[in-house]
């Protein structure tokens, strides 16, 4: 059977291909070995996300500080939290991805290993399944560092670690990027005691140096161990416990938890696949090589989503997954830019960046300017009593064009999508200083950092422009 667009994956990157081709009438084959709609509503930001404000629910009730509120001491069962997780992803995947599909009558979905055995075929378990244009979306999977021990060693992922059966009174963490933060506050909140061993000098080395030593600070009063710069030498279990031993400048430690939890990065799901038989060319760290209209080396295939690296986020895989399909379908030649894709950490408080750092602005040879106001300066922020974090815009010296903003608040994941659309559609410190804003609200913060260009936003009131 011959179709117009054979889609290999069945996460957000494919569901978008599938959707725009559908869009543009084309006959579609989808291909999905495992769970269909991939990491994200299975074992990624749904359920990650359900679980986090489990956990902030039970710590904050105990330890927010707010004069005239007496905490309480909320109980927590685990499997009660895990299961009301289990049913929403069960019901968003039912919703926003099998019923979806089911919908489109022009598309079919076939189960099964899909390889390539010629540049116009893929076989899916003994079945042959025939396209004109092709698109690679299988993803990514948790990475298993090479360490001694580590392949006799019982240890978890963001999978596993999704759906413990029982609460571990101890969890060691490895990594100390969004994920393994994330997990780390998670359980922490839960009551489990939490180390985390992060190998560069700061938690989250590619944020700015302020939100990384802030975070750390917040998470460390809360109760998190981390180190940093540490060396890992080796892993084993020794009476039901797991243990890391390393080095931190030179210094010999070890930790013992009852949970192993990896969290170091991601690897994209391109072994089996014989892409080489397509034409398809792999960078060194094994994602498809692709440019900006997500064309990889063939002339017939495009890929898009986690199998093609970094940013590995699910609507920037939706939007390349888009992309992909109508340059594949119609020949448009679109084009990503990367600059306004908006990343966010879900910590408590979250980190929310869009655009270039000051370390990149330099490192891309423009002159910047930047002011950084700690949320204390926002009015939202101390009426409600949460005044943990910053904001810093990064804008052009000669041009008062922002080129980035960088948060750690409250709330940041929702307050960026202002600052998205300043470095999407170049707007200046100006253009953001002359549109009102509602008060009280976190998001006048990207104002007032916008006004301290201008003004010493200390000398003004409340409502000054």
């Amino acid at each position: 059977m011959m179709f117009d667009l054979v889609v290999l994956g069945s996460g957000s990157a494919a569901f978008a291909a599938v959707l725009k081709a559908t869009d543009h009438g084309a006959k579609t084959a989808m291909i999905e070995r495992g769970t269909i709609g991939g990491t994200c509503v299975n074992v990624g930001c749904v359920p990650s996300k359900n679980l986090l404000r489990a956990g902030e629910l039970r710590y904050y009730d105990s330890n927010r500080d707010f004069p005239g509120i007496i905490p309480g001491r909320t109980a927590l069962q685990f499997n009660r939290i895990i299961e009301q997780k289990n049913q929403i992803v069960r019901g968003l995947r039912k919703e926003k991805y099998s019923d979806v599909l089911k919908s489109l009558r022009s598309t079919k979905l076939f189960r099964g290993d899909a390889r390539f055995v010629s540049e116009t075929r893929v076989k899916v378990d003994g079945i042959n399944v025939d396209g004109r244009k092709f698109i690679v979306a299988t993803g990514s999977s948790p990475r298993i560092p090479n360490m001694p021990g580590i392949g006799s060693l019982d240890y978890l992922t963001n999978v596993e670690a999704l759906s413990l059966k029982k609460r571990p009174a101890t969890m060691i963490v490895l990594g100390g990027r969004a994920l393994g933060l994330e997990f780390a506050q998670m359980y922490s909140h839960m009551g489990t005691h939490v180390t985390l061993l992060q190998r560069s000098d700061r938690i989250i080395p590619e944020e700015e140096p302020a939100i990384s030593d802030a975070l750390r600070v917040y998470l460390e009063a809360e109760g998190v161990t981390i180190k940093t710069g540490v060396q890992v030498k080796r892993v084993y279990e020794t009476q039901g416990k797991r243990v890391v031993a390393g080095t931190v400048k030179g210094r010999e430690f070890e930790v013992r938890g009852d949970e192993l939890l990896l969290a170091t990065g991601r690897d994209p799901n391109t072994d089996s696949l014989g892409l080489d038989t397509a034409r398809v060319k792999l960078r060194e760290n094994g994602a498809v090589r692709v440019n900006r209209e997500m064309h990889t080396t063939a002339p017939h295939v495009w890929a898009a989503g986690d199998v093609i690296g970094e940013p590995m986020l699910e609507t920037i895989a939706a939007k390349e997954g888009a992309v992909a399909a109508e340059n594949a379908l119609l020949g448009t030649h679109r084009k990503i830019d990367f600059l306004p894709v908006p990343r966010a950490i879900f910590t408590s408080p979250q980190v929310a960046t869009v655009g270039l750092t000051e370390k990149g602005a330099h490192d891309h040879g423009i002159e910047c300017a930047c002011r950084t106001i700690p949320m204390t300066k926002v009015p939202k922020a101390v009426v409600v009593r949460d005044t943990r974090g910053l904001i810093k815009m990064v804008v052009n010296a000669l041009t008062g064009r922002i080129l980035g903003v960088h948060i750690l608040a409250d709330n940041a994941a929702d307050i960026i999508h202002e600052a998205v659309l300043a470095v999407k559609y170049r707007l200046t410190i100006d253009d953001i200083i002359d549109t009102v804003h509602v008060f009280p609200t976190l998001t006048e913060s990207i104002k007032l950092v916008a006004t301290s260009f201008r003004k010493d936003i200390d000398q003004l009131s409340c409502c000054a422009e």
